[in-house]
């Protein structure tokens, strides 16, 4: 299993990934609220500002204090390395 470090030590299993997305919309905002009400949500920003919404299989949506470009970019050598195995 490849793990995707989301910062501050937090990290998740990068094929579990369905999007990741800026947070500033209000459909957005929307499902945050949503997960919180239903209790999938993951916290992972530590009472940073929140740059980046991960969206995962299981229903569970995640808050990180890293931009998008960040993860996406930390989700793509994930995907380059399992290329190379």
């Amino acid at each position: 299993m490849k793990l995707i470090g989301i910062g501050f030590g937090s990290m998740v299993a990068a094929q579990r990934v369905l999007a990741i997305v800026e947070p500033d919309s209000a459909p957005i905002k929307r499902v945050i609220q949503e997960a919180r009400d239903r209790g999938m949500l993951i916290d992972a920003s530590y009472g940073r500002k929140t740059k980046a919404v991960i969206l995962m299989d299981t229903d569970h949506v995640i808050l990180s204090a890293l931009t998008p470009d960040v993860l996406g970019a930390r989700w793509g050598e994930k995907q380059e390395e399992q290329k190379d195995v």
